[in-house]
């Protein structure tokens, strides 16, 4: 259930609104109604990518509204699920969206438990009764919202979704995001209706940018998502996806890494800090090597 955005504290007073829509490319209506989530969300997750440059890189990422601004509206950067949310829940308060910030545990198909570090939103526009599931953070889409209730699939320009809830512990509901491809159905994430606030968000991105074992830590990962394909780039390997699931890949050398960020991903980087990525991507290539699998 959702709660009244004004009690929240996402800082939509202190959002510049007409930066942040120019930065996605959105122009239409500003009122909160299912069609205008509908084109911020597809407007967002096509314009602005997912990076964790900082993290690899050592840096603070902070959450608070002007930083995130700073980075992925005036910077012309990306950022991870905490960073893209915050900026929506800001534009959402803004514009007089009831919703609920929320957190999930990335799956993946992976049957291990891993720790619920995924930021989404649930959202109820003002014209519409039903929970809609914004995920605007993961970097692959979906294109729209999609409604949260059991069974519930939609086809998005060739990407398909859908939820469904489990029964959890104690009564509380686990909802399930599936995403198709080219083995069927395979479980996203799981996330509960529990309401979060910027302080979970602020500890959540703690572990995920600083721990040891977080693997946003270890190497660069970017995504750029549009209606036609994906881009994805894990350390030295980029992957190109298409909605069917049929995909191409190739390893790329350090110094073609700052062309790929600009032009696949639309992300411009420092000097320094490019120089420090490629150093990165050497080391991935390196260890490809060595374990004999290189096959450029």
């Amino acid at each position: 259930m959702t709660e009244p955005a004004n009690v929240r504290g996402w800082s939509g007073d202190r959002l510049d609104l007409d930066a942040y829509l120019a930065r996605i490319g959105y122009e239409g209506e500003r009122a909160p109604t299912l069609e205008v989530l509908r084109g911020l969300q597809r407007a967002h997750v096509t314009s602005i990518p997912f990076e964790n440059a900082n993290a690899v890189l050592g840096k603070p990422v902070a959450l608070d509204l002007e930083t995130v601004q700073d980075r992925l509206v005036r910077g012309g950067r990306g950022g991870y699920c905490y960073e893209h949310v915050v900026l929506f829940a800001s534009a959402l308060e803004r514009l007089g969206f009831a919703f609920t910030a929320l957190i999930g545990r990335v799956t993946l198909g992976s049957d291990k438990i891993l720790p619920a570090t995924h930021a989404l939103t649930g959202v109820r526009p003002a014209d519409d009764d039903r929970l809609w599931l914004c995920d605007v953070g993961f970097g692959s889409g979906p294109l729209a919202p999609v409604e949260i209730t059991d069974g519930a699939e939609v086809d998005l320009e060739g990407w398909r979704f859908r939820t469904r809830r489990v029964a959890g512990p104690l009564g509380v509901d686990q909802w399930w995001l599936d995403q198709y491809g080219q083995d069927g159905w395979t479980p996203r994430h799981t996330f509960t209706l529990t309401p979060q606030y910027p302080i979970d968000y602020t500890v959540g991105s703690h572990f995920v940018s600083t721990h040891s074992r977080s693997p946003f830590t270890a190497r660069l990962f970017a995504q750029k998502f549009g209606a036609d394909r994906l881009h994805q780039l894990d350390a030295a390997t980029w992957r190109t996806v298409r909605p069917d699931g049929s995909a191409t890949e190739r390893t790329i050398e350090p110094a073609e890494l700052g062309h790929v960020l600009a032009d696949a991903f639309g992300i411009t980087v420092e000097a320094r800090e490019l120089a420090l990525l490629e150093q990165g991507i050497a080391a991935a290539r390196q260890a490809e090597r060595e374990q004999g699998l290189d096959v450029a």
